[in-house]
């Protein structure tokens, strides 16, 4: 430990962390090598966070990087598949939202919990993480404070689902399709389902993909269900996922247009490899000093929200 913290002291500041941008270039580069899975990339993010390295500069590129590579996967799914995924998951998504957010609300208060922590977790564990969180904190009139809470949680949340759930699934001998919709349902953020369904399995990629983005759609009913309730707001914009809609667009011409298979492959694991960098920098940039200032109320109300959810959804699909 010692160690650690003379290293993180080293390279703690700004002009030494410049001298560490050539590492983040190697690992990134390492990101398009079979060896690199994304439950490894994670794991180097969090060490490299632990000891003190950090790029800011890459990470306003992360959410960017997801998107790009979620469209790019789209060009590898069967439409049929989708279509299929897309009905089988619809009773599930109505259910567990609506469990969540009442559950989200209950628990904040027995917690004692500030309201619009409460709601952003609750949403985030509801729909989508940060996605859903950042559409959402407009409307609340959040402060900073509160945003940054709510995202730390899910974050730190997802980092232990991508490692849990394909443990879980294969210590359960959970279906692809199964595992697949329990990934979508109980891990909060696009990446680490994806992440968590690339390790079990393609089948489980593309079901936990699909039931994901359908569900992330729910960010637009869900955030006018929350500006009408929380009167004291003023009206704000509701952002739309856009790239939700470019990835049904890059299914539907895959499938449309089927000559051009060969380069839909090389489109679909270049996206699987942008989804690895992805979680290598999502990972870098959890640091231990923000997670000891969301406190333990924050916590507590994200852990057992979400423990609510993985349980009770497994139970109902496997039933």
């Amino acid at each position: 430990m010692k160690f650690v913290k003379v290293l993180g002291g080293m390279v703690g500041t700004e002009k030494n962390l410049k001298h560490y941008n050539w590492l983040y270039s190697i690992i990134i580069c390492a990101c398009f090598l079979p060896f690199m899975s994304p439950a490894v990339a994670l794991f180097i993010g969090l060490l490299l966070s632990v000891i003190g390295i950090k790029n800011e500069n890459i990470h306003r590129y992360t959410s960017k990087i997801l998107q790009a590579s979620i469209v790019l996967m789209g060009f590898g799914m069967s439409l049929s598949a989708v279509i299929s995924s897309s009905k089988n998951g619809f009773r599930e998504t109505i259910i567990s939202v609506t469990a969540v957010m009442i559950l989200g609300i209950l628990l904040g208060k027995l917690f004692r919990v500030e309201k619009n922590i409460s709601l952003l977790i609750a949403t985030g564990t509801a729909i989508c993480g940060g996605s859903a969180i950042a559409a959402v904190a407009p409307i609340l009139n959040s402060k900073d404070y509160q945003n940054s809470f709510a995202l730390i949680v899910v974050f730190v949340l997802n980092a232990i689902a991508l490692f849990l759930f394909p443990f879980i699934g294969l210590k359960l001998g959970l279906s692809q399709e199964t595992f697949g919709n329990w990934a979508a349902i109980a891990i909060h953020d696009t990446s680490s389902v994806v992440g968590a369904g690339a390790i079990y399995g393609e089948k489980a990629l593309q079901v936990a993909t699909t039931v994901k983005l359908i569900r992330a759609l729910w960010i637009i009913p869900l955030s006018m269900v929350i500006m009408v309730m929380n009167k004291s707001s003023e009206k704000k914009s509701i952002k739309f996922p856009w790239f939700i809609l470019f990835f049904v667009l890059a299914i539907v011409f895959a499938n449309l247009f089927p000559n051009f298979q060969t380069s839909y492959e090389h489109f679909n694991w270049l996206g699987k490899r942008g989804m690895v960098i992805a979680l290598f920098l999502i990972g870098s940039n959890i640091t231990v000093s923000e997670i000891k200032k969301s406190g333990p109320g924050s916590f507590a109300l994200g852990f057992i929200l979400w423990a609510i959810i993985a349980v009770g959804s497994l139970f109902f699909l496997t039933r």
